[in-house]
């Protein structure tokens, strides 16, 4: 057929082109062998250098069979055609432009290179296509395969680099379609099928999931360009709206590519209203189906944020659009909108100078945004604060929404999304850091300035209505108004002259009678009468010549005429007498002062100012009572946040961390406390918690203000000196572990070092509290640098223990820790070949200790006994032999109180009394003796001990070198081992009668009115736990009772005894731990924090809590011993949230749905159901409860109980699937019947189901489940189910049952349950009635 007489149309699909369609229609005459198509590409090669780009007329075959066999011709020969087919394309393209303008082309001509241009643009773009498919499933390959085969593969392709080949083509078909090609088409109309070919391949290449990719980064640019081009040009906007949406709804990777692609063609190619029509598609679309297709509303979601960030404006005009999907079901698209609202007040709404209407949008925006920050999903809500966050930290907030946006962050606090409570902090942190009040926010700071500047405003305001009342009353009105109170005033005065007055108004020798009369006006119109009439007086008496006071009428009373003066002043003269004479009564007036009628005003300029300082003062007092409004919720988030500190969320206790931080900085006085309680966190198990101590202990005291490196190390030490204030033992081992860790890092300047020894030397002036302080800041440090201490030893010796009298025992103390601190503590360990550092007996620090302590056993200093404590502890630490130096130390000691005994026996000796030392005397040195005795046990224990066994190592180590081990006598060798059995038997027997009479005799049944002796007891029955667990087991109900101690410090002492040994395993954990979750309520916060810490330490030794909540949960609601019902919430509230895993879950729904059995009262019922409501429940484990349905539903007729199960309904419902809702109504719907109507409701309602696909007898499925999970609830002893009576038949000779035939029984649930046995049960077995609970409630009913 010749070129001229057929016309190309383009397909749908390449077979199409070998078919005849029409008339004069081009068909591929025949598909050449892979053989032959090298020999026509070469014909075909020379033909296009001849003929040009029209060759492919007759050529079109050679290329469509080299598409047709694209898999399997050589790839050489793919490569050749993709180069030539872009030479035809790119050359065509050039000769374009002069066709297209040459008026004389005939109508052939057009034809033949319109179909050229659409054979030259299929074939590229097909061959593009095929090499992407080849390119995709290698990339796939690579995956499976690995590195080493993509190396190879990629070795194989001779340089050929698909990914460098897009861009080129892409940019070629952007050229081509840049021509005015509409005119090769009649009537100049483009084809669709034209456009679409170039556009699919741009959508096709997109749907590449590495297009997202930085290396395709120019591809997708090209791609961009293209269809910007089909934009403006092809009328495209509709087709890719559609595409995009198709695109968004099944590509997740497409997002932010199709964003970078919309806001490119909303602001280089102009075509904004794409973004428009993108968004109403969006926008139709029903929620409902949104939620049933999470993956397209990712999409949706996605695509939305991210075109709000980078075209806001644009997409502001279409945004009401989407407000439906606020409503929806789907979370992603109610945060993507709220996000486009957030992007919208940000980068458009954001300033002062905004309009009224974009002020109204604004505030519509922030409303809708602050109504979400309560929304249903956790996510949600935590989005929420996230943009409130950014919209602070750009100072884009209003300031008249603050305390509405800080409430927000502070109800948040409470939320029960680990995530949300996260956000909130942050947000709090951002409004500090972005607050335009102060860089201080203290409320007790900020109390006062406010109080101040509200009383001026109040009073500039009394003026300002006083100002304004008379310059609206009459003259004449306002003096009857005052004349009452005025009357009084001078009736007092008259009578009682007032004498020796602070300030009386007096007349000034310089003022004339105009001026005085002015300020008696003023006076009066103070309401300052009492003033104004003394200054009357006066001016009587200095005016007597002058107006007006020379007018008293001597035959009226004095209080008349007093009274008509006054008058006369304030209203001005008589009407006529003004008539008469004008001039005079307007000089009668002072300066600046009018007649009567225009006497209160005030000049134009004064009032105007007068205005603009109210303005101000208001302005002020606004600004004060918002910094001190802000400041109180600051304060108040405080505490909220301080008590997740101990959070078991290791992001949220950073998050906390980071925000005390910050407040610290702020000088928020209620910090302090919480850096103090985030010291115990340096413990933590978790690296990112306890470097985040450090950082915030780095941030805080590490980097002081200073001008030089003394200054700094002086308000660093001063600083750290705060933090030792009234700080406990605990405080103190926290802040020496991290100073030790920034010494051994040589973070701290030597400088501060310098400092500590010139304050504890006393080199500089330094009070003594400040000098014990300095001591031990430097005891600290020698944890992580012995030498600091230790180079300078006999210097700290001469500081603290000195022969000074009165000795100061605080610093000594300070002194012995201090030098402690230079050996190591930990217990010596067997491969250790060094020996222990100590100190001889002569060393000068042990003379001073022993004579220290001798001289002050006989002082009644309360101090002495920790010094002595401490002195003891370090002799036994660094000395040589300490027991001797103990030894003499006690002789010493025991001689001074013989010396006071025989003082006091001199004259007692005529009266014949008993000699009598003082109590404090005795005291001292029992206690002396005492702190011998343990220190003396812990050195034989640990460091003899040890040392025995590091020189025994090293003996048999030096004998093995020098000779070979002798042979042993086996006889000899089994008599010693027997020997020594029975000696170590007979020392166990003897130990464990000692331990059990000390238990039974000295320390168990001790019943000490004293709560410090109780206290003291428990810490030694701990001890004596640690090193005899099995002796102290028996008396383990004992150390749990103390937890119910009426004293608070024996609670706290229990508290932490009993936390060390459970979880270090000392004591066996039993179902008196319900002791412990008791303190969880305790009123004092100290130990209630202790025991949820004691819980967030067990929540990780395995199922240790899960174990232990059914003999809590049976404890706690017991009616004897138990609590009551809030604190029972409390508890629990607190304990189930560590049970997380499902299967965990599952089980105890079953165990407390079966417990409700054997419950005995009604609040045991309440208390189960409000604990079945706090589990995580799942899909299966609401199974669980419809499996158990009957144990529980005779007591829904109880509200609370009712309540409790539907609330687990609702949280389950939230997040529950479309196919899980059936189980969820089914449920619902069982729990409304039987709560109105009681268990018979339930038949009915099973009769009405009996059509569907449950079948009658899937209710006897509990009872199955029950019958064959006895077994394992026999473990919990609390939750064990009653057995059901048994209807089976057994024969009364023989004893053996008597088993029928199995039936077996196949439920809806173990259709879609694989994990679940069937269930099998005899045909005997088969209850005849649904439940012996039912049989009960029916009876119940009977007899009612």
């Amino acid at each position: 057929m010749s070129p001229q007489l057929y016309e190309f149309h383009l397909p749908l699909s390449p077979e199409e082109l070998l078919k005849s369609g029409g008339v004069n229609q081009y068909v591929v005459q025949e598909v050449l062998s892979i053989r032959h198509l090298p020999s026509h590409l070469k014909a075909f090669q020379a033909a296009f250098r001849s003929q040009g780009p029209l060759a492919m007329l007759e050529h079109f075959d050679t290329i469509y069979s080299i598409l047709h066999h694209f898999r399997s011709i050589d790839p050489g020969l793919k490569e050749d055609t993709l180069e030539f087919l872009i030479k035809v394309v790119s050359r065509h393209t050039q000769e374009l432009p002069a066709i297209l303008d040459d008026a004389t082309l005939s109508g052939s001509d057009r034809s033949a290179h319109l179909n050229a241009l659409k054979m030259n643009c299929y074939a590229l773009i097909c061959l593009l296509e095929s090499f992407e498919t080849m390119a995709s499933q290698k990339s796939l390959m690579d995956l499976a395969l690995g590195g080493k085969g993509r190396k190879a593969r990629a070795k194989a392709t001779h340089g050929f680099d698909w990914e460098e080949e897009r861009q080129p083509i892409l940019q070629l078909l952007t050229q081509l379609l840049q021509l005015d090609i509409r005119h090769l088409w009649s009537h100049s109309v483009i084809e669709e099928e034209f456009v679409s070919l170039v556009t699919g391949c741009c959508y096709r290449l997109l749907e590449n999931p590495t297009i997202s990719h930085q290396k395709n980064r120019s591809t997708r640019e090209a791609i961009t360009h293209l269809l910007g081009v089909a934009l403006t040009r092809y009328n495209h906007m509709l087709s890719a709206t559609v595409k995009i949406i198709q695109m968004l709804q099944h590509f997740e990777h497409l997002a932010s590519v199709l964003v970078a692609a919309v806001s490119l063609w909303a602001t280089d190619y102009g075509m904004k209203s794409i973004v428009g029509e993108i968004v109403r598609e969006i926008g139709q679309k029903c929620p409902q189906e949104l939620s049933r297709d999470p993956s397209g509303a990712k999409g949706f979601a996605a695509f939305l944020t991210e075109l709000a960030e980078r075209v806001p404006a644009t997409l502001m005009s279409s945004v009401c659009i989407l407000l439906d999907h606020l409503d929806g079901e789907n979370y992603m698209m109610r945060n993507a909108v709220l996000a486009a609202m957030a992007e919208m007040v940000l980068q458009v709404l954001n300033g002062d100078q905004l309009e009224a209407a974009a002020r109204d949008t604004r505030d519509q925006f922030l409303d809708t945004l602050q109504a979400h920050g309560h929304d249903v999903s956790s996510f949600v809500r935590s989005r929420v604060l996230q943009l409130f966050t950014r919209i602070v930290q750009q100072k884009a907030l209003p300031l008249t929404r603050f305390q509405a946006v800080v409430a927000l962050a502070v109800g948040r606090l409470a939320d029960k999304s680990v995530l949300v409570c996260k956000n909130a902090i942050q947000l709090l942190a951002s409004f500090l850091a972005n607050n335009p009040f102060s860089c201080k926010l203290s409320d007790t700071d900020l109390a006062g300035p406010l109080q101040k500047e509200t009383q001026k405003l109040q009073e500039m305001r009394a003026q300002r209505r006083a100002a304004a009342a008379s310059a609206a009353l009459d003259p004449g009105e306002e003096w009857e108004a005052m004349l009452p109170e005025l009357k009084a005033t001078l009736q007092q005065l008259l009578k009682l002259p007032q004498e020796g007055e602070g300030m009386p108004e007096e007349v000034a020798e310089t003022e004339t009678a105009e001026e005085v009369e002015g300020r008696i006006r003023r006076l009066l119109a103070k309401a300052s009468y009492k003033q104004a009439i003394i200054l009357t007086q006066e001016a009587i008496g200095h005016f007597q010549e002058s107006e007006p006071f020379c007018h008293m009428d001597p035959e009226e009373s004095e209080k008349t005429a007093f009274l008509n003066l006054l008058g006369t002043i304030f209203k001005g003269p008589a009407a006529p007498t003004q008539e008469k004479n004008p001039q005079g009564a307007a000089g009668n007036l002072g300066p600046g002062e009018t007649g009567c009628k225009d006497k209160p005003s005030v000049s134009e300029p004064e009032k105007c100012r007068e205005n603009d300082e109210l303005v101000k003062q208001e302005m002020l007092v606004q600004y004060l009572q918002d910094a001190y409004s802000f400041s109180l919720k600051i304060t108040e988030a405080i505490g909220i946040i301080s008590k997740m500190m101990y959070e078991h969320t290791t992001t949220v206790v950073q998050e906390v961390i980071e925000f005390f931080v910050m407040v610290f900085q702020f000088g928020v006085p209620q910090a302090l406390f919480g850096v103090r309680r985030m010291l115990p966190l340096i413990w933590s198990k978790e690296p990112g918690v306890r470097e985040a101590v450090l950082n915030a202990y780095r941030q805080l005291y590490l980097k002081p203000k200073g001008d030089s490196a003394r200054a700094k190390a002086q308000t660093l030490i001063h600083n750290l000196s705060l933090l030792l204030v009234d700080a406990s033992v605990g405080t103190i081992q926290c802040l020496e572990e991290i100073l030790c860790e920034f010494v051994q890092k040589d973070e701290l300047k030597p400088a501060v070092t310098q400092v500590l020894w010139e304050r504890a030397t006393k080199k500089v002036p330094c009070s003594a509290l400040e000098r014990c302080s300095s001591v031990m800041l430097l005891g600290m440090m020698a944890r992580g640098k012995p030498e600091i201490v230790g180079s300078n030893l006999d210097t700290l010796v001469s500081i603290g223990l000195d022969e000074k009298l009165p000795q100061d025992y605080r610093l000594a103390q300070q002194v012995c820790r201090a030098i402690a601190n230079i050996s190591d503590r930990r217990k010596p360990s067997l491969g250790k070949r060094h020996p222990p550092f100590r100190l001889p007996q002569e060393h000068c620090l042990f003379e001073r200790l022993q004579e220290t302590v001798t001289k002050g056993v006989v002082c009644p200093d309360p101090l002495w006994i920790p010094f002595k404590e401490a002195a003891v502890t370090l002799i036994y630490q660094l000395a040589e032999g300490p027991e001797v130096i103990c030894a003499r130390m006690l002789q010493g000691c025991a001689k001074q109180a013989l010396e006071k005994l025989g003082e006091k026996s001199i004259p007692q000796e005529a009266t014949k009394d008993t000699p009598v030392l003082p109590t404090f005397l005795l005291m001292n040195l029992l206690s002396l003796a005492g702190d011998v005795a343990l220190q003396q046990l812990v050195h034989l224990e640990q460091a003899v001990s040890g040392e025995l066994c590091r020189r025994r190592v090293l003996r048999e180590e030096q004998e093995h070198k020098t000779k070979e081990p002798k042979e042993k006598n086996p006889s000899s060798e089994a008599t010693m081992e027997e020997e020594m059995g029975l000696v170590g038997a007979t020392a166990d027997d003897t130990e464990a009668e000692l331990i059990r009479g000390i238990c039974e005799l000295e320390l168990l049944d001790e019943k000490s009115s004293l709560p410090i002796v109780r206290s003291n007891l428990m810490i030694a029955t701990g001890d004596l736990a640690i090193r005899f667990p099995n002796l102290v087991d028996p008396w383990t109900p004992h150390l749990y009772a103390r937890l119910r101690d009426p004293a608070q410090q024996v609670r706290k002492t229990a508290g932490l005894v009993m936390t060390h040994l459970i979880l270090k395993d000392m004591v066996k954990v039993k179902g008196q731990v319900s002791e412990m979750a008791v303190l969880l309520i305790d009123p004092a916060p100290q130990i209630a924090a202790l025991a949820k810490n004691f819980f967030n330490e067990l929540s990780h030794k395995g199922n240790a809590i899960y174990n232990l909540l059914p003999d809590i949960i049976s404890r706690l609601s017991a009616p004897e011993g138990g609590v009551e019902e809030e604190p029972f919430h409390t508890i629990m509230k607190q304990l189930l949230c560590y049970i997380t895993k499902d299967k965990q879950t599952e089980s105890l729904v079953e165990k407390l749905c079966q417990r409700f059995r054997t419950a005995q009262t009604e609040r045991q019922y309440r208390d189960l159901a409000y604990c079945v409501s706090q589990l995580p429940l799942t899909e299966r484990g609401l199974r669980k409860m419809l499996e158990n349905f009957d144990c529980f539903g005779d007591k829904l007729s109880d509200e609370s109980i009712f309540s409790a199960f539907l609330s687990a309904v609702g949280k389950l419902r939230r997040g529950a699937k479309p196919e899980g809702k059936a189980v969820i109504d089914e449920f619902e719907q069982k729990l409304r019947a039987c709560h109105t109507r009681g268990l018979d409701a339930i038949e009915e309602l099973e009769i009405g189901q009996a059509g569907s696909q449950r079948a009658p007898s899937a209710r006897k499925q509990p009872a199955v489940s029950r019958h064959r999970r006895l077994a394992s609830a026999a473990s919990h002893s609390d939750f064990v189910t009653p057995e059901p009576r048994r209807t089976t038949r057994w024969h009364p000779d023989t004893q053996r049952q008597v088993s029928r035939k199995k039936l077996r029984i196949v439920f809806s649930s173990d259709e879609s349950s694989e994990e679940e046995p069937l269930a099998e049960m005899t045909e005997d077995e088969t209850p005849k009635k649904t439940t012996p609970i039912r049989r009960r409630a029916s009876a119940h009913r009977h007899r009612s």
